[in-house]
């Protein structure tokens, strides 16, 4: 059955051209999702998928996603669709004519061009070279989640936005196809806008393939069948994709977790920069989205995730999982930072701040899921010592122990953030918060919340 999925996808000529960038040996993807919604009743767009209205002929999502060589990790980067960068020079497809290079968000690129155009355009503003390109519109997406069943999504805190119709309580919810749509697309759950909803994506996608190569769906031939062949009619990719990439690539995504794989968002500057013509625009922090780029294109991890070291008898001093004597050296204590301001450019600015006084800063900050009244370290108890580190360098910092983190701490910047000062003697850890994110391994279901996932029973 599987050696007619290359055959059941819709071919596209999407990659090639001159000028592109150098081809560094990795393996490199482009996924879309498209705004395209033939095929789909009006009523059911409006009433039941909240996506009334004309298609905007566009990328509503997209995900560049870079395998290592080694087989061993993955790197996901989002792009907000309404960044504002160069469109390269192009063909009209309608009129025939050349259309010079001007500025524009990338989504209207699909548009402007269909599949060639797009990836020339995240090639020419990322730097970074695309083997391969996916697509998949509304109705392949839906078809998707309800062929498996439905997608376990997990959150902290109900999550409501009236404009797609998403209204979730917290904790664990299947959602269905129209459901599920909801949830990938809302962008007015919170004040993170894009920025939330693409984390959102990127987990969910990683749990969907997680449940569509599961060993049970595997084992049942007619399941598998079903999920085949109401997905693939809706999924374009490029013509040089074999059917045996196309199986691994899936296959390796499966296994995305917070330890096996890097997610990331184009650092941005400004999330509503208007132009002219454009209306409300995101701009790229250029710097850091460089950096992050140039990261990317080497294939080192954005991120390190050391091993926790191992667990000694209660009592111990290496009982955390980190030596007490001594302390722990900034540059070995990996920080995320979140910002839970709402002010735009913190998040960016206290990354710069932290690893100017020695941190090993991710370099791509997020918004918190949820505004800060104070700032806090949140961090796996196993590094309690370089939460002690960290916060100490952070006056009146909070220290919120959250079990299953990992090796990253995360700085949630709140309104009394001051700037790193030496470190001192940290505060005593506060209770664990009864919605903070654990271990990926502790539940099936995706989190919502920004770089972290929750257990939810």
């Amino acid at each position: 059955m599987l050696h007619g999925v290359g055959d059941a996808i819709q071919r596209v000529d999407a990659i090639g051209g001159g000028g592109r960038p150098a081809d560094e040996g990795l393996t490199t993807f482009l996924v879309v999702g498209t705004d395209e919604r033939e095929g789909i009743p009006e009523n059911t767009l409006k009433n039941v998928l909240h996506a009334g209205g004309e298609s905007c002929h566009c990328t509503d999502t997209l995900m560049i996603v870079q395998l290592a060589g080694n087989g061993g990790r993955a790197t996901v980067v989002s792009i907000p669709r309404d960044s504002y960068v160069e469109i390269p020079a192009h063909q009209d497809p309608a009129t025939r004519r050349q259309v010079p290079a001007a500025k524009g968000k990338i989504n209207a690129a699909y548009g402007m061009g269909g599949a060639p155009l797009t990836v020339r355009t995240v090639e020419q503003n990322t730097g970074l070279r695309i083997d391969h390109y996916l697509q998949i519109n509304f109705l392949g997406f839906v078809s998707a989640v309800d062929a498996l069943g439905g997608v376990e999504v997990c959150t902290a805190k109900p999550l409501k936005d009236p404009y797609s119709g998403l209204d979730l309580p917290a904790g664990t919810s299947r959602l269905d196809g129209a459901g599920a749509l909801k949830y990938v697309r809302a962008r007015h759950v919170d004040g993170s806008s894009d920025l939330g909803r693409m984390r959102r994506q990127q987990r969910f996608v990683a749990q969907l393939l997680r449940q569509a190569t599961s060993h049970d769906m595997l084992l049942d031939p007619a399941r598998l069948g079903s999920v085949l062949s109401s997905t693939l009619k809706s999924v374009k990719a490029d013509k040089g994709l074999s059917t045996g990439a196309l199986l691994d690539f899936a296959a390796r995504l499966k296994d995305l977790s917070a330890g096996a794989a890097d997610f990331a968002t184009v650092p941005v500057a400004d999330v509503d920069h208007p132009v002219p013509g454009w209306g409300s625009t995101v701009l790229w922090d250029t710097k850091a989205a460089k950096a992050l780029f140039d990261t990317v294109r080497q294939g080192r991890p954005l991120t390190e995730h050391p091993a926790p070291a191992p667990s000694a008898s209660p009592g111990s001093a290496s009982a955390s999982g980190e030596a007490a004597a001594g302390g722990v050296p900034a540059g070995q204590i990996r920080v995320q930072v979140l910002n839970g301001t709402g002010t735009t450019g913190l998040g960016f600015k206290v990354d710069e701040e932290l690893r100017r006084a020695g941190f090993a800063t991710t370099g791509t900050p997020s918004n918190a899921d949820t505004a800060a009244a104070r700032t806090a370290v949140r961090y796996d108890p196993r590094w309690d010592e370089s939460a002690k580190t960290l916060a100490g360098s952070l006056p009146g910092a909070e220290l919120v122990p959250v079990p299953g983190l990992g090796a990253t701490l995360q700085v949630v910047v709140g309104p009394d953030y001051r700037g790193p000062g030496a470190p001192s003697a940290a505060p005593s850890p506060a209770a664990p918060a009864g919605t903070a994110p654990a271990s990926a391994s502790a539940s099936p279901a995706v989190a919502a919340e920004s770089g972290s996932e929750i257990s939810c029973g």
